[in-house]
């Protein structure tokens, strides 16, 4: 079970997450904030993963940056800051 589980992982995984990206740029361009930064943010951490899963560290650390600007929009958007 954890074998076919990983192999979906690998396989789809990072459909799934390219799908939140274009769909949270494109929320970007629609000016549909905060929702551009819920999906896009998504993306991003299935994209991390991705990269962990394939030891792939181009792609890690691309995406795995990302993750601390998402939170300072999420700090903002939710008053933490």
């Amino acid at each position: 079970m954890l074998r076919a589980t990983k192999k979906f992982l690998k396989k789809n995984l990072k459909w799934f997450a390219t799908f939140f990206i274009l769909l949270g740029l494109l929320l970007t361009n629609l000016n549909l904030y905060p929702y551009n930064i819920f999906s896009h943010s998504l993306g991003v951490l299935g994209w991390t993963f991705t990269g962990y899963v394939n030891k792939d560290r181009a792609i890690l650390i691309n995406f795995g940056l990302q993750i601390p600007l998402f939170m300072i929009g999420y700090f903002k958007l939710f008053g933490m800051s």
